[in-house]
């Protein structure tokens, strides 16, 4: 997984990138009919319900575009929220309030959808030893944001990208000529490099898993399309060897059962690509 440094640059390029891409040369609305002195306060209303996700980063948008804004925190990221509630109070320059309304709404609205989803993907996993992953299959440009609110909403994060772990899924199988071929070119491949990255294995079916299994030297096995009773035979073939991972075609109906049969982790690509956003508003008090 990357640091927490690395993590914030992403954040910062996020934030930075879409302050240029949505202010360019100016706001000129703002700048057509509100005076450069003049000062005001606005509040970020909830007009849904969930778990509220983003306020941490629209402190960091608020402060890129102007460092004399002032954010008053009613409710922080992970709080459950609904109809009515306000989140934080901010004051300052009316027209840095403005310039910075959208990107702080489209942040918080997407990551609350994210966190909420992920919540309830949690609560279902109550009482079992599963935790609940995202995937790579997130909005392209905003993957950092995403994988926030899926902390926030009290899920795991997977590889951040394809350069902090290693995944060895059906293609790359495929094209290296086999499973055993292809572990053992990673393991060479990684020595070479100086590379300390985990290894992940796609397994297709059982034969599979003990394949990957005798190779050795594998972080995680991923189970991929795996019925519920081929899923419990993996878990018990694979025992402490190494950790589980349950995927492909899991839905909030079959989760918990998935995660009775004792993996690991199961992956949820819907956590990210198949979410509605909170409504969200920003309004002048």
């Amino acid at each position: 997984m990357i640091s927490a440094e690395e993590f914030q640059k992403e954040i910062d390029l996020i934030i930075a990138n879409a302050l240029r891409e949505d202010i360019g040369d100016g706001d000129h609305s703002s700048l057509a009919c509100i005076p450069e002195s003049a000062t005001g306060q606005a509040k970020l209303l909830v007009k849904d319900q969930g778990i509220l996700a983003g306020v941490e980063f629209a402190r960091q948008v608020f402060a890129a575009v102007d460092p004399d804004l002032e954010l008053k925190v009613h409710l922080q990221d992970g709080s459950e929220v609904r109809h009515g509630d306000i989140s934080f109070y901010v004051a300052g320059s009316s027209r840095s309030i403005l310039k910075a309304e959208r990107l702080v709404l489209n942040g918080m609205q997407r990551m609350s959808a994210v966190a909420t989803k992920t919540n309830r993907y949690v609560r279902l996993l109550e009482g079992t030893q599963t935790k609940i992953l995202d995937t790579r299959k997130t909005t392209p440009g905003i993957r950092a944001l995403e994988k926030w609110a899926v902390r926030i909403g009290g899920g795991v994060n997977h590889r951040f990208a394809l350069y902090d772990m290693i995944m060895l899924k059906d293609n790359h199988i495929d094209f290296a000529g086999g499973i055993s071929t292809a572990i053992e070119k990673t393991k060479a491949y990684l020595e070479r490099q100086q590379k300390d990255l985990k290894i992940i294995v796609e397994a297709r079916n059982l034969e599979e898993v003990a394949e990957i299994l005798n190779a050795g030297g594998v972080y995680r096995i991923l189970l991929d399309n795996f019925s519920l009773e081929q899923t419990r035979e993996a878990v018990q073939l694979i025992g402490n060897q190494c950790q589980s991972e349950a995927s492909g075609g899991i839905t909030d109906k079959t989760l918990r059962s998935y995660a009775e049969c004792g993996v690991t982790y199961v992956s949820s690509g819907a956590l990210t690509h198949s979410v509605s956003n909170m409504d969200l508003s920003l309004k002048a008090v």
